[in-house]
């Protein structure tokens, strides 16, 4: 039965859009695969077409993306070489998607999150709570504070940074990279804000993924082309690889079919094992029957004209095309083949001004109305339309382009013919999209240029005419935005990087060409910023200023691959540079904050707070480092400060209440704590925080359900899980104190203070042979480990060891020392050693050391916390009591008259 409701003239037009000349074996291949029940025998969902430039790949994919949403009712995206990253080329797919009413909400409305998020965390500080990372204290009586360090997985393998990569270690980095997490996740509203910044694509293509499903569900086909795939499969392979083939993000149903199109082969080193599944569609120059073809259905039969223009054309299906579309009459005006490229195009246009419209458009990199009237000098000129509709004009999302077969030629005609006029149309257009920059840039904040995509795409044309127009003379500049590209992240340098190279191969200046490709070349991940500042700062053309920026960038990347050395001396080179830049300064500092080096850390933190008093950064960071030199009023008057300046900083309070744990101040603490879980509910970080707080003020339920929601919200983390065991063994359930001791040990085998927590559980439980091996474990690991010590003598007696007297004297040595110093680990070390002393026994010197505690001692916490060990030492050992009962009654009295 006839198809009714479609006219003669639809059915026509449909039928010679279904007459694409030149390529039908190429055409029904896709046909027949969409015409195959999908995982039928000869069905294909992976294509891969590749010719060299002009023979006709991005013609061939929209002839396919046509074909199949109107005969077969797929929806289609077609993604090209405007992509330089897996995220943007996500992104992509859902906004051609979504034209067609199929697109991904979920996903758009978590990549908008990314966006934000990660803006947030490029300007936040890096660092993790004071109190909260590498170790804890396996009591009270030991040490409240350690270090916190922060890093970022990966510095890989690059050439000329070999001299780094042996600074990183694996176990550093996984760790660096949990603590990053943790950070992260002090500025954000939930732990998935901070694992989204860290991990984009782990978190954004599963989303993706579902919500793909999801439409090919609904639809027949969903067919998704990646055109110009030589461009983009550097940072596209891997993840397309993981997408398609290896599942890694979930499975996408078989009717989502993929078309790479690109110049040259697959790289076999990712698609290698692949390639028996992938569909290859290679294309050359036509064939002399698909040209003359091609020619009959433009109405060129004669055989003289035919000729001339296979001659001319090389049979390149672009120039094929553009000269069967001039309709020459007269094979003379084909002209002889040695003419160039650009008067065979130009040939049969014969209004000089059209001629003169479409070189002068030639030379921005793309075209959309207000950047056409830009290049022909016109602001009131109406011949775009007419130019899109030329044959080697591409749509591209609202633009368009020139092939660049047609416009390479031309811009070395124009080039070569007035170098003066060259230089003067590029610089029209650069000052016409500066102008285009600047007033966007009145609508943006001052801090927020470089996150606008719109801004980035103008500032870059700019930058690419003003390197056409003065190459040499432009190219500092541009090397100083290439180094601001590097700030932003790698998808920003890509786009520089390439840009550069364009610009080198459009003037012919080979030094510019050569960085540019040297920029793309250094790799991918973690490691291609770090690498690509080290290419510009070879550059003998980088200014002063751009110097001292690239080193204090690079600076950053190496301290987030904990690599440094090699941070301090790129700080170091750049305050060489400016002792009074402030970024720098700060940066420096927060390495030796985390190489434990806090007073230097201290110095410049100092430092930065004198250069810029009001960034509340600066002062927080300060804070945090006051609070690891145990100088806690400092470290209050900072915190305070900075939440002035910032007052929902939900880091800085929850920092603040971390010092009053420190300080003993739980009631305060609590405060704090409370406040920063009302501001961000799900921060794992302050929620164990104020489990800790809890678990010091004795409230072990409260405690307990801190330490279960935090884990819940962040498994894994080794800190999180000993936590939880300390508090289930003050509760005397030991055997589930054990159980998550091991789990901690499992997840992080070498932190001491929870080998030490786990020997004392096992001495609890009178498994006195186990407690030796962690507590000798732990004392191998840190042989100044005064309470490793001290439990170790009480195992070694309750064994009846011979080495027993031994360990309490070494005990009592290592609380000496430490209670000389200076601060609260000195007070927690005085009161130790009064405990060691009790157990020599020494009783003489015992009597002598309660006064010496209680003159130190800052706080009730303190007396009760030696009072419980005394406890604890009366009901483990054989204690005199005569001798051991007035120095609890003195220390009970002290007690009662403390507020």
């Amino acid at each position: 039965m006839a198809e009714r409701g479609v006219s003669r003239a639809e059915f026509i037009r449909r039928r010679r859009g279904s007459d694409f000349v030149g390529r039908r074996d190429e055409v029904g291949v896709f046909q027949a695969n969409l015409e195959r029940v999908a995982g039928a025998d000869g069905f294909e969902f992976l294509f891969h077409v590749h010719g060299i430039a002009g023979a006709g790949k991005t013609s061939l994919v929209r002839q396919w993306d046509t074909r199949a949403r109107d005969q077969y009712g797929a929806v289609t995206a077609l993604v090209d070489d405007d992509v330089h990253s897996a995220v943007e080329a996500m992104a992509a797919v859902s906004e051609h998607l979504g034209r067609q009413g199929c697109g991904l909400k979920g996903f758009d409305k978590l990549l908008a999150t990314y966006h934000q998020r990660r803006h947030e965390a490029e300007t936040a500080a890096v660092g993790a709570p004071a109190g909260e990372a590498d170790g804890a204290p396996a009591s009270a009586s030991v040490s409240s504070t350690v270090a916190t360090q922060v890093g970022l997985v990966g510095l890989s393998m690059v050439p000329g940074l070999a001299p780094f990569t042996s600074a990183v270690d694996a176990k550093q980095v996984a760790q660096g990279a949990d603590r990053l997490r943790a950070a992260l996740s002090s500025r954000f509203r939930s732990h998935d804000d901070a694992q989204l910044v860290l991990s984009p694509l782990q978190v954004l293509t599963p989303v993706f993924a579902r919500e793909l499903t999801e439409v090919a569900q609904r639809v027949p086909w969903v067919v998704l082309f990646f055109d110009t795939y030589e461009q983009t499969a550097p940072v596209l392979d891997r993840w397309l690889r993981d997408l398609l083939v290896e599942g890694t993000y979930g499975s996408l149903p078989l009717n989502v079919i993929v078309v790479l199109s690109g110049q040259g082969r697959l790289d076999a080193r990712c698609w290698g094992d692949c390639l028996g599944m992938i569909d290859e569609v290679p294309l050359d120059v036509f064939t002399e029957d698909e040209a003359r073809q091609l020619l009959a259905a433009k109405g060129i039969t004669d055989e003289r004209l035919v000729e001339a223009i296979l001659e001319v054309s090389g049979r390149l299906p672009v120039l094929v095309d553009a000269l069967a579309q001039t309709r020459p009459s007269d094979p003379a005006a084909i002209g002889d083949p040695a003419d160039t490229a650009v008067e065979r195009f130009l040939k049969w246009i014969a209004d000089p001004a059209e001629r003169a419209a479409v070189l002068s458009c030639a030379l921005p990199l793309q075209l959309n109305e207000d950047i056409y009237r830009a290049a022909v000098g016109d602001p009131g000129a109406t011949g775009y339309p007419w130019l899109r509709s030329l044959s080697f004009v591409i749509d591209q999302a609202g633009r368009c382009r020139y092939h660049q077969v047609v416009r390479g030629p031309m811009l070395r005609v124009q080039r070569a013919a007035s170098p003066t006029q060259w230089s003067r149309d590029h610089t029209r257009l650069a000052d016409a999209f500066k102008q285009w920059r600047e007033t966007l840039e009145a609508t943006l904040p001052a801090d927020g240029h470089w996150d606008d995509p719109h801004w980035r795409d103008l500032r870059l044309n700019q930058t690419y005419h003003q390197l056409c127009a003065q190459p040499h003379k432009a190219l500092p500049d541009a090397i100083h935005e290439t180094v601001q590209a590097c700030d932003h992240g790698e998808a920003t340098l890509r786009r520089w990087a390439q840009t550069l190279t364009q610009a080198g191969h459009d003037t012919n200046t080979p030094t510019l060409t050569q960085l540019g490709q040297n920029l793309q070349d250094t790799g991918t991940g973690t490691s291609f910023v770090t690498a690509a500042l080290t290419q510009l700062l070879t550059s003998p053309a980088i200014t002063a200023t751009a110097r001292k920026l690239a080193h204090t960038i690079r600076g950053r990347e190496y301290r987030k691959a904990r690599a440094f050395e090699a941070a301090l001396a790129d700080y170091n080179t750049a305050l060489a540079h400016n002792p009074d830049y402030e970024r720098a300064v700060f940066g420096r500092g927060t390495t030796y904050w985390l190489m434990d080096r806090y007073q230097e850390a201290l110095d410049d933190y100092n430092r930065a707070v004198e250069l810029k008093p009001d960034k509340a950064d600066n002062i927080a960071s300060r804070g945090a480092v006051y609070g690891l030199l145990n100088r806690y009023d400092e470290a209050l008057t900072d915190l305070n400060h900075a939440i002035q300046l910032t007052p929902g900083d939900s880091w800085a309070i929850a920092n603040r209440g971390q010092t009053y744990r420190l300080m003993h101040r739980y009631d305060e603490a609590l405060t704090d704590l409370n406040h920063a879980i009302q501001l961000e509910p799900d921060q794992d970080w302050i929620i164990i925080s104020r489990g800790e707080t809890y678990r010091l003020m004795h409230r072990y339920d409260e405690a307990l359900a801190d330490f279960n929601h935090a884990i819940q919200l962040r498994p894994g983390r080794a800190w999180d899980i000993a936590s939880r065991g300390k508090t289930y063994r003050a509760l005397g359930r030991y055997d589930e104190a054990l159980a998550d001791f091991n789990h901690a040990i499992q997840l992080d085998p070498d932190q001491k203070w929870i080998i030490t927590s786990r020997g004392q559980t096992y001495r609890l439980m009178g498994r006195h042979d186990d407690a030796l091996t962690d507590l000798n474990h732990a004392i191998q690991l840190d042989p100044e480990d005064g309470w490793a010590i001290y439990e170790s003598a009480v195992v070694l007696r309750l064994l009846g060891s011979e080495g027993a007297a031994e360990r309490w004297h070494r005990a009592v040595e290592a609380f000496q020392a430490a209670a000389a110093g200076v601060g609260l680990e000195a007070v927690w070390a005085a009161g130790s050693l009064l405990v060691a002393l009790c157990g020599l026994p020494d009783w003489r010197r015992a009597q002598g050391q309660v006064e010496a505690f209680l003159s130190a001692c800052t706080s009730r916490h303190q007396v009760k916390e030696v009072l419980s060990d005394l406890a604890d030492l009366r009901g483990t050992l054989p204690v005199d009591a005569s001798q051991l009962d007035p120095i609890v009654s003195r220390l009970e009295a002290a007690l009662s008259q403390m507020s």
